[in-house]
């Protein structure tokens, strides 16, 4: 692992033919009030973007361009520019997401008053302005799954996954998960937990991360005075694609993470749903 800086953050980002909206998200970075260093993960990019990267990346010696392995996921992508980037901290951020000028240092002065070991998300707003689902949470577990899947909502009001919908906390307060798009923490926190699992590709890493965390003795925090752009969807990649890896990682969410508590009949009605709802989507995909 490299040498840690106390004064750099390391912003890690990995794209998949993300389209246009990459290079405001590198420029949003590159624009912090603070020392950073980017290190951009490529899984697969047209020629065109290819060359613009490669353009900023000899212009700002800042960024760290990393091409040549083809498409090795999410998780392995975040794992490969946490280990060459040398930063105290590292920002794990989504190549479709435009910071304000402010956000890390923001991130740097709230996580200089926290108890080790930390992790802190930030507000993720759609191109409405929008709170998306996903930066406020709870732990995914087999029960806040059932209710879910099964919009139960009325009848377990106290028992939700997502928060987006509830009021905007007025300071920094502490979150059971958030998301993946957008993730702070010291760097040797992360790696005591040993980063992401490799075994996801794409989708339920972060919730992964967030439960590995928490069991580690870790504390997770949301930071409402932090508005981070996150465009979504941009990626060119197919409804199958992304519907396939998700039900993946769910499947192997759910047996990694509480195989040891629940009874094998429970999960495999649990991967009977997470497959039902794969078919479901995909086929109102196809209606479309």
């Amino acid at each position: 692992m490299a040498t840690e800086n106390s004064s750099l953050t390391s912003i890690v980002m990995v794209s998949y033919h993300t389209g246009e909206v990459l290079s405001q998200a590198m420029a949003s970075v590159l624009a912090q009030t603070e020392n950073i260093e980017l290190c951009l993960i490529d899984n697969g990019n047209p020629q065109a973007v290819m060359a613009r990267i490669r353009d900023m990346t000899n212009a700002d010696p800042r960024i760290h361009f990393v091409t040549g392995h083809g498409n090795v996921g999410f998780s392995r992508g975040c794992n490969i520019g946490a280990r060459m980037t040398k930063g105290e901290h590292i920002l794990f951020l989504n190549p479709d997401s435009i910071l304000p000028p402010d956000a890390i240092a923001k991130l740097k002065y709230h996580g200089a008053g926290l108890r080790r070991p930390w992790m802190l998300g930030a507000r993720l707003l759609d191109e409405h302005g929008q709170d998306q689902r996903g930066c406020r949470r709870a732990l995914l577990t087999p029960k806040t799954a059932f209710i879910e899947a099964l919009h139960l909502g009325t009848l377990f009001p106290k028992v939700r996954l997502n928060f987006n919908k509830e009021p905007i906390p007025e300071r920094i307060t502490p979150m059971p998960a958030i998301s993946g798009a957008f993730m702070f923490l010291p760097r040797t926190d992360f790696w005591a937990i040993n980063g992401f699992d490799e075994d996801y590709f794409l989708h339920v890493e972060d919730m992964d991360l967030c439960l590995r965390f928490r069991r580690a003795g870790g504390e997770i925090y949301f930071a409402p005075d932090i508005a981070v752009k996150h465009i979504g969807g941009t990626s060119k990649v197919t409804k199958v694609f992304i519907e396939k890896h998700k039900t993946n990682g769910f499947i192997r969410y759910f047996h990694k993470n509480f195989g040891n508590q629940y009874p094998a009949p429970l999960l495999w009605l649990l991967d009977a749903a997470i497959y039902m709802r794969m078919w479901v989507k995909l086929g109102m995909a196809a209606l479309k």
